[in-house]
């Protein structure tokens, strides 16, 4: 994105109405907006445009917004933000699974989407600045048979690479930076999303229960990543 000019957010979303007044919002706060209601339509669209960021709706016409989201981020690491119901905690575990970087309940509050899309903007552009500065304050921990590497953004258990997503690898790489400290749902939330935690997200919990599994741990007995209980999560130093 050049620094000149404004993100370009692509709305993919069937309701019309719905589409036409986040467009109004946003465009009201300084994006560029396009919209795409045909789900069938949605990936050749992503690739031909390259968008900034997606608004990615799970029901859609076509192609459900879930295959869309994993044909997407095998391919390019566009940021994408999932419209989910309110009750469905299923789109919202599977959202992630499938690479989803956050999602927000229907009915949409201008307010919150917007704190969250310019939270993954944010994040995006840090991440991409990051090779910048990486070669000379390059960062790898070492815990035995699993090695970190932030400047890489790659992980190895017993020299085989892990297969994470973006989002996986950044809670990680803050889980592990911290390791011997218990750190809060609210202090992770804040970190990666540079917005507050409202108490009912759970897509924290169901990253670290894709994690664990990825970095060797017993997901029903985890030893390297340890839930505490009314507190959050302490990633273990030494086994």
């Amino acid at each position: 994105m050049d620094a000149h000019q404004s993100p370009h957010i692509l709305i993919v979303e069937d309701d019309a109405r719905l589409a036409t007044l986040t467009r109004e919002y946003l465009e009201g706060n300084g994006f560029q907006i396009s919209i795409e209601g045909d789900g069938s339509r949605a990936v050749e669209r992503v690739f031909r445009e390259e968008p900034d960021l997606i608004i990615l709706d799970v029901m859609l016409p076509g192609e459900d917004g879930l295959s869309i989201c994993r044909k997407v981020k095998m391919e390019k690491d566009i940021p994408i933000l999932m419209l989910t119901a309110r009750t469905d905690d299923m789109d919202q575990v599977v959202g992630l699974e499938m690479g989803a970087d956050d999602y927000v309940a229907k009915p949409v509050r201008p307010r919150v989407l917007l704190a969250r899309v310019r939270a993954l903007l944010r994040r995006a552009e840090a991440q991409a600045s990051s090779p910048d500065t990486s070669s000379t304050h390059a960062a790898r921990l070492d815990f035995g048979d699993l090695v970190i590497d932030s400047s890489m953004r790659e992980a190895w258990l017993n020299s085989e690479t892990i297969d994470l997503t973006s989002a996986e690898f950044d809670l990680l790489w803050l889980l592990a930076s911290n390791a011997g400290r218990v750190l809060t749902r609210e202090e992770i939330f804040t970190a990666l999303r540079g917005i507050e935690y409202d108490g009912q997200d759970r897509s924290i919990d169901v990253r670290v229960s894709r994690i664990r599994p990825k970095v060797g741990d017993d997901p029903m007995h985890p030893r390297r990543i340890k839930t505490v209980r009314s507190k959050g999560y302490l990633f273990v130093k030494e086994l």
